[in-house]
Formats: structure tokens, C-alpha cells, sequence
């Protein structure tokens, strides 16, 4: 017979192993904390649950929080320059880890680019990417996200633009020398929406809509991965030159704060910026990361001085009146300077360089574990910026008497051009299991607006002395929603496959463009009359009407149109044999506003030796043509050609746009082919070498614009208050080819003691290699070479820098650091759109940047920083300008592309701003 006793131990040890057994199979929350091999916290590392997408990384104090995670998990964790670690966790929620130096890990584990349930080494890709952490976004004086990328990432490449409207204020970023909108971004994985702005002036990118990335700040980024690789078959529209994923922070532990002030060698371009990131945790359930930022940059000025001859006594544009001899020009002068002096005239006249910025940020970055039995998690991911800004506009002299109004400014006025950009943004999403697939449901909005209010102008068109100074000139609006439901599993053993990683899903998304018209004073023509008919039979001369500068969008101009689109995908990776990994991937699309589009790639990776693979990926792509190129119209002052016109933009199905027999716009299509090295050298090295080449056909551009002086064209525009007009066409088809270049290198002296080596390359050529244009074009000679002018051409096969070199050195030495930074940007080129005019066409030659930064650590939580931003003041090659180009001359010139002057470099290459001196505190606790 049992004895009472053992019944009841041995139902008190079933209930114990009962009770552990359930707790066993709950989903625990993990923490600690992460050292190098000299004891410091190592920041950055990343934590992956194996076999799972789920992950973390350490923050600047070397501790992580990682949720929804079974106890009988395996973490690995993995740091450039380390020995990649894999510990059990038996059930344990609390782990201390100190990872061994190891010359052989030079590489990170990234996720963009491949929807396998684990992470690879950057090097074990089968498409290059790059990841840029936390700590280099921190190392340098670069505040804005496209700047930190294009001094860091040699395929990137974003100059902040000047006197170009509202690209002032969102400065287009492109990819291994495509467009804009040629290169996806992703936040934690999801389709960010793009800007509100068209690009429609003359900088890189023109006629695009690229996405504004700037809005999201530096605080808020745990690091960036940069795939440089087509990926339209695995993400859809605009992955053709790759994709950008930011993935936001996600740490549980720790207050930082950081402060920035600076400023340029020539004392202007002030930026104060103030940074914060605090993250907690939710009851070892879930975490919650908030960033903030505060920035405010003034504005550079790099402009020279008007050399109109005349400013008072000349003709609109300063020139001369017809007719006069020498001596009298002299005596006009001599009046004309006189009155210069009188009224206190300043030939600097326009601002020319980086506008005024103020931005005010947020992001949220949060999930939290609903069921831990079946891992499901609730996430949040969301910010909100408004950036104001302001720049100026080209000056209008007092003799432009059609455009002025003496009574209100005597002297002439300078309109400046103020813009406010609302960004929000949130991703909601639930992450399981389902039938042993990791399931994914999400829903990502976003809304970019763009308002624009004209100050320091008038309205010339009303009645003298009452127009008013400022006008609001409308808005524009971008917004998009999309939704996501994607499955993923790992199999194994499945036939002759070692492993078989399925990913299917779909999405269907709303996309939304709206223009909102100004104030009525912003666009109307008043009709003032300036001067009388000259003869019976002749035309009075009018005023111009609208605000000078920007004139308000017009109640025609108003649109709202939107768009759905709906997709599915499948995406199968295998290591079919230690040597060889493979991954295709297919995905099929259907716009509502012009059809279908099925995309595919195949990419693979052989291991040749120990330490040495081939890569390389076969695909094609496709890029939708956006709302706003399809329905964007408004009228603007442009400079071109040394001439400023009023140039209308008309959208892609207007009756004007048809008359010149140019079709609705369809989807940009690409191949992509690519083959690479990686390598691993005297195991203190990685390599990796790919060369791509993208064809793509019926690229959607801007054209060039089509003027009065054309009888055709004048026909056409008729009594419209313009003397251009320009519109969007699938007008060119193009060629790139490039090669990218990355080697690292990390060394260590000793205990304290450390030195990472970087050297990085991108070399790229893009050419045009044929025109579609239409019929009614190709049968008038005299339109056939404005499509697409020379200007347009140089622009997108050599306006930006066709190769990019960047050496960098980061040491370490007890509380000490030092980061030194150089950057070749190469050689870019403009020509003149009118043939007779060659003479004009320049080549910038390439020029070395170079970046200084000296850290120490005070004291634990205390930092400080000071460096320089181009250490050796160096300014791209000046614009040629005619010798007869300035104000003493007696023969006024245009023949150069200084207007007047007052324009010295190109901004396209570097920017040029000149040295920027800086310093920054950093506190954590």
C-alpha cells in the first residue's frame, strides 16, 4: 500500500513540474548587458534570436532588452571585430556577455534584402549592403539623414540645393546614379511614403519625387541598411537602384542627450541642434523607445555681386538701353552709380546657399507581448516633424518696372520663399506564429504636406501702392496607406534541400496627391496697365500678375486624385548546399490607374574557398509612375538658360500635354544584373567588390521647356500668361553601369587601444541611349531637340558625381577617440540646352573632403566632441563667368551661367559651404 506521505510529495512534484513545465512554455523577456574584451560596454551588438527574425541591438551602455523570446531559445550575439557568441538561455532572463576580439568578424548581420527567418552576415549576402550604425551617424557634424548617408556611403549621393523653390527645403537623394525616386526607403521594414514636392527646377533628380528622409531624426535611428541591389520583385515600385531600411531604436535601457553647435569659417550657417532618446521597458513584456530632436540652421550665403552695369537707369534686366554710344553709357553710368550710392544699393543681392531650416522632431518606436503562449506582439512604430524654412528667390531690380512697384520698394525687393513641411507617419502591426509560419500583420500611413507662404513681394498686377507683401500660395499633399499580411518559415531537410525559407504575403495600398490653391492675390493678373499702347493697333504693356517669386497654385491647378494598388509575392531561399545559397523571388502588382506589372529575381551565392565567394542576382523591375508626375500643374519663375521665364508645368493628360502628342504615363521598366567578390584577407579584412549594370526603359523625366520664340508653341499656349511650358514624358531610356568597392579592416594595439580602417568606392556611369518621343514632335524640326535638351541630358548622365571614394580611420585609446574622414567626390559636368552656346558647357573637376573629429569621455556619462567639416575649406571649381560680365562693362553679357554674376559654384557636387567648425556634448544616464 503507498503511503499517504509519498501520494502527497509525489502530487506536490507533479504539481511543482507542472506548474514549471507551463511557465517553461511562456515567452520570456530577456536582459543584460554586453562587454568587449577590455570590459567596456560595446554598443551596437546585435542580438538575434537563432533561427528567428526577432532581434535587438545594445545601447551606448552595452545593455539590451529583448521580448517574446522562449526559454529554451539560443540568442546570438554578433558585433563587427568580435567572435559571434551563441548562449542557451535554459530558461534564464538575465544574461551578462563579454564578446572575445576576433580579427575574422569584420561584417554585421543585416535583414534587408532577403525574408529568411535569420539574418546574414553582410558578407554572406547575396546582394551588397550597407550598414551604418548609431555610433557613425554620431561621429561627425552631419545632422540630417541624407547628409550622414552621403559622406558615409559612396553609391549615395544628396547636395542641399538653392534657389529651386520647395527643393530647397527637401534635398533629393539618389543611388548609384539613378533618381529619387528610383531607390525605396523602409522604416523597421515597412514602405515609408515619399514626399509631397516635385522636383521641377534644375538639380539632380528633376522631375522627380523623392522621399524626405531628413524628417525622421538622427536620435530615433538604431542603424541603416542600404541594399544596393534592384528589389522590386521582393519590396515593388521604385526599388530599382535598391532599397534604404531604417530601423528605428529599439532600446529599453537608459536616458541620452546630445547637443550640437556650430558654425561655417565665414561665420554663417549657424546650426544649434539638441537630440534626446529615452527608452523603457513594459513590464518584461514589451519596450517603448521616444526620440526627439530640435534643430535650427541659418542660412549660407556663398553669392557674389550683381554686374547688371545699371541698376536704376537700365533696362529690366540692368543692360543698356538700344542706341547709345559709349560716351553715353558712361555718362548713364556715372548717374546710375550715383544714385547707387545715394540709396545705398547692395549689389549682393540674392542669397545663395543652404536656407534657413527649423525642425522640431519625434518618433516612437514600441511593441508589447499580448500572448506570450502563442508569441503574439503588438508593435507601434510613428513620429511627427514640422520643419519651417526659408530661401530666396532671384532679385527684382527697380528698372523691372512690369514686376515691381516703386511706391512699396524704391529699390527693388529680394522675395523670399517660406515653406512649412508636416510629416506624420505610423506603423501598427500584430507578429505571431500561425501553423508554425511567422506571420506579420501590419498597416503603415503616412502624410508629407508641403504649404507655401511668399514674403518681402507684391502682386505688380494691382493698383500702385496696394498690393500686399505676403501672400499664402497654396499647399501640396502626399498621402499613403498600406497594409501588409506576410508569412515566413524555415524548413529543413525538405528533399535534396538542406534548408527551403518560404515568404508569401500581400499588400494593398491607397495612394492620395492634392494641390490646394493659394490666396487669389497669389495667382491672379490684375491687369494693371504699365504703359500704353504704343500705336492705335498696339498692345498696352501689363504687369505681372501673381506673387513675384513663387506665384500661388491657381484654382485649375487644384487636384485630388488617388489610387489603389494591390500585390502579392513569393520569395523562396534554400542553402541547397554548404556552398550555395539561392533565392528567387517573384511578385505581381496591379495599379488601378494604368495596370499590371509582374516582377522576378534570381540570386545566389557560391562559396569558392574558405573566405572567398561569388554573388551575383538576375532581375527585373519597375517603377509606377507617381501621382504627382501624373497630375502635378502649376506655373513658376525659372531660371534657364541665362533667361527667366514664366514657365507653366502642365500635368501628363492636360489638353495642352496631348497636343504636343504625348501619351499617359505608364510604369519605368528595368533589368538588373549584378556579380560580386566578398573575401575575407589576413583575417583582419572583408572585401567585397559588385558590378551592376540597370537598364531601364521608358524612364519618366521632366522635359525641357518649350518657349514662345517657337511660332508652334506660341500657337499653342495662346493668351496664357507663360513663355514655356514643360511636362512629364516616359521620354529616355538609359544604361548604368558602376562598381562598388568595401574594405574593412579593424586592428586592435592592446587592452586599450583600437584602430577600424574603411575604404569604400563607388565608380558609375549612366548614358542615354535613346529618346521616345512622338509624332507630332519627330514632324517639326525645330521642336526635336527640346524633349530632351543637352542641358537635360548632362544633367542625368553626368550632374552628379560618376564615382565617389571614401577613406576613413576610426581610433580609440582609453576615454579617447578620433575620427578622420575623407571623401572624393568626382568630376560633374553642365551644358547649356542651346547648342550655339557650347562655349558655356563646364566640367567641375573632382575635389577632395575631408572631416576631423577628436571625442573623449569626461567622465561615464558625460562626453564631448569637437571636429571640422571639410578641415581644408575646399569649394568646388568656380562657374566660368564672361569677362564682359561685369558691372564696369560697356557691353552687357549672358554669356555664361552666372546670372549676372551672382551664382560661383555648382551646387552638385559638395555643396558650398566651406568649413564647418562644431562641437557637441553628450550625456547619458
Amino acid at each position: 500500500m503507498t503511503h499517504p506521505t509519498t501520494t502527497r510529495t509525489g502530487l506536490l512534484a507533479l504539481l511543482l513540474w507542472l506548474t514549471m513545465a507551463a511557465a517553461w512554455a511562456q515567452n520570456i523577456t530577456v536582459t543584460g548587458r554586453v562587454l568587449d574584451a577590455t570590459s567596456q560596454p560595446q554598443p551596437g551588438v546585435t542580438v538575434l534570436e537563432q533561427g528567428t527574425s526577432n532581434g535587438t541591438s545594445t545601447d551606448g551602455d552595452g545593455r539590451f532588452t529583448l521580448s517574446n523570446v522562449p526559454p529554451t531559445a539560443t540568442l546570438v550575439f554578433s558585433a563587427v571585430g568580435s567572435l559571434t557568441q551563441t548562449v542557451p538561455l535554459n530558461g534564464r532572463t538575465s544574461l551578462d556577455i563579454r564578446l572575445a576580439a576576433n580579427q575574422t568578424e569584420l561584417n554585421e548581420v543585416v535583414v534587408t534584402g532577403s525574408r529568411a527567418t535569420e539574418g546574414r552576415s553582410n558578407i554572406l549576402t547575396t546582394a551588397p549592403v550597407d550598414v551604418i550604425s548609431a555610433r557613425e551617424i554620431k561621429a561627425y557634424a552631419q545632422t540630417d539623414v541624407t547628409q550622414i548617408l552621403t559622406y558615409i556611403a559612396p553609391s549615395f549621393q544628396s547636395t542641399r540645393q538653392t534657389v529651386t523653390d520647395g527643393t530647397d527645403f527637401v534635398d533629393p537623394a539618389t543611388l548609384r546614379g539613378l533618381g529619387p525616386d528610383q531607390v525605396l526607403v523602409l522604416v523597421n521594414g515597412k514602405r515609408r511614403h515619399t514626399s509631397a514636392l516635385v522636383n521641377i527646377n534644375g538639380t539632380p533628380g528633376r522631375g522627380s519625387v523623392g522621399t524626405d528622409m531628413n524628417v525622421i531624426p538622427p536620435a530615433a535611428i538604431k542603424r541603416i541598411e542600404v541594399l544596393r541591389d534592384g528589389a522590386a520583385a521582393q519590396y515593388g515600385s521604385d526599388a530599382i537602384a535598391g532599397v534604404i531600411n531604417i530601423q528605428l531604436k529599439d532600446d529599453t535601457t537608459g536616458v541620452s542627450v546630445s547637443s550640437t553647435a556650430g558654425q561655417t569659417s565665414k561665420s554663417d550657417g549657424q546650426l544649434f541642434q539638441a537630440d534626446a532618446n529615452l527608452g523603457f521597458g513594459l513590464g518584461h513584456r514589451g519596450f517603448v523607445n521616444v526620440s526627439g530632436q530640435f534643430s535650427n540652421r541659418s542660412y549660407v550665403d556663398r553669392s557674389g555681386l550683381d554686374t547688371a552695369p545699371l541698376i536704376y537707369l537700365g533696362t529690366s534686366g540692368g543692360a543698356y538701353p538700344g542706341g547709345l554710344t559709349d560716351a553715353q553709357k558712361l555718362d548713364l553710368k556715372a548717374r546710375d552709380n550715383a544714385l547707387v550710392a545715394q540709396n545705398g544699393f547692395n549689389r549682393r543681392d540674392i542669397r545663395v546657399g543652404s536656407a534657413d531650416t527649423r525642425t522640431y522632431g519625434s518618433f516612437v518606436n514600441a511593441a508589447y507581448t499580448l500572448a506570450p503562449s502563442i508569441g503574439l506582439e503588438a508593435y507601434f512604430a510613428g513620429g511627427l516633424t514640422r520643419r519651417t524654412g526659408r530661401s530666396g528667390a532671384l532679385y527684382r531690380l527697380p528698372t523691372a518696372v512690369t514686376q515691381t512697384d516703386a511706391s512699396i520698394y524704391p529699390n527693388g525687393f529680394l522675395p523670399f520663399i517660406n515653406s512649412t513641411v508636416n510629416d506624420g507617419s505610423a506603423i501598427v502591426g500584430l507578429r505571431g506564429r500561425v501553423l508554425g509560419f511567422a506571420a506579420d500583420l501590419s498597416n503603415t500611413y503616412g502624410r508629407n504636406a508641403l504649404d507655401y507662404d511668399i514674403t518681402n513681394t507684391i502682386n505688380a498686377s494691382l493698383p500702385v501702392g496696394t498690393s500686399p507683401t505676403r501672400f499664402y500660395a497654396g499647399q501640396l499633399a502626399f498621402q499613403q496607406n498600406t497594409t501588409n499580411l506576410g508569412f515566413s518559415r524555415k524548413f529543413t531537410e525538405v528533399g535534396p534541400l538542406a534548408t527551403l525559407n518560404v515568404a508569401f504575403g500581400g499588400e494593398f495600398r491607397v495612394d492620395n496627391f492634392q494641390i490646394v490653391a493659394g490666396e487669389e492675390a497669389s495667382y491672379r493678373n490684375y491687369q494693371r496697365v504699365v504703359a500704353p499702347a504704343p500705336t492705335p493697333n498696339g498692345s498696352p504693356t501689363y504687369a505681372a500678375g501673381a506673387a513675384q517669386g513663387f506665384p500661388g497654385y491657381q484654382p485649375q491647378d487644384a487636384t485630388n486624385k488617388s489610387r489603389t494598388n494591390v500585390a502579392g509575392y513569393l520569395d523562396l531561399e534554400s542553402d541547397i548546399t554548404d556552398k550555395l545559397l539561392v533565392d528567387v523571388a517573384g511578385r505581381a502588382e496591379r495599379y488601378s490607374d494604368f495596370g499590371s506589372n509582374v516582377s522576378g529575381k534570381v540570386a545566389a551565392r557560391y562559396s569558392i574557398l574558405d573566405g572567398l565567394a561569388l554573388r551575383g542576382a538576375i532581375s527585373n523591375g519597375f517603377r509606377a509612375p507617381s501621382l504627382q508626375q501624373r497630375y502635378f500643374t502649376n506655373s513658376s519663375t525659372q531660371f534657364s538658360g541665362s533667361v527667366l521665364r514664366d514657365v507653366l508645368t502642365t500635368n501628363n493628360d492636360s489638353p495642352l500635354t496631348k497636343a504636343f502628342g504625348i501619351e499617359s504615363l505608364k510604369q519605368e521598366k528595368s533589368n538588373n544584373y549584378s556579380v560580386g567578390l566578398t573575401a575575407r584577407l589576413l583575417r583582419t579584412i572583408t572585401l567585397t567588390v559588385d558590378a551592376y549594370q540597370i537598364d531601364i526603359r521608358d524612364r519618366i523625366v521632366l522635359s525641357s521647356q518649350f518657349n514662345r520664340d517657337n511660332s508652334l508653341v506660341n500657337t499653342l499656349l495662346g493668351t496664357l500668361p507663360v513663355q514655356g511650358i514643360q511636362f512629364f514624358a516616359n521620354a529616355v531610356n538609359t544604361r548604368t553601369q558602376g562598381l562598388d568597392i568595401v574594405a574593412n579592416e579593424r586592428l586592435t594595439f592592446g587592452p586599450d587601444s583600437r584602430l577600424t580602417l574603411t575604404a569604400a568606392a563607388n565608380f558609375n556611369e549612366t548614358v542615354v541611349r535613346s529618346f521616345n518621343s512622338s509624332s507630332f514632335i519627330d514632324n517639326n524640326p525645330s521642336l526635336q531637340n527640346t524633349l530632351f535638351d543637352r542641358a537635360q541630358r548632362a544633367r542625368l548622365e553626368n550632374g552628379q558625381p560618376r564615382s565617389k571614394i571614401n577613406l576613413s580611420a576610426d581610433y580609440g585609446y582609453k576615454i579617447f577617440g578620433v575620427n578622420l574622414r575623407t571623401v572624393r567626390f568626382g568630376e560633374v559636368q553642365t551644358k547649356d540646352p542651346n547648342p550655339a552656346r557650347s562655349y558655356i558647357d563646364q566640367t567641375f573637376s573632382a575635389k577632395w573632403v575631408t572631416d576631423l573629429t577628436i571625442s573623449a569621455q569626461i567622465i561615464k556619462n558625460i562626453g564631448l566632441s569637437v571636429g571640422v567639416n571639410n578641415l581644408f575649406n575646399v569649394y568646388p571649381d568656380r562657374l566660368y563667368q564672361d569677362p564682359n560680365n561685369n558691372e564696369q562693362s560697356l557691353t552687357y553679357s549672358t554669356l555664361d551661367a552666372t546670372n549676372r554674376g551672382r551664382f560661383l559654384y555648382n551646387s552638385n557636387q559638395f555643396g558650398f559651404n566651406g568649413a564647418f567648425y562644431f562641437g557637441r556634448v553628450n550625456f547619458t544616464l
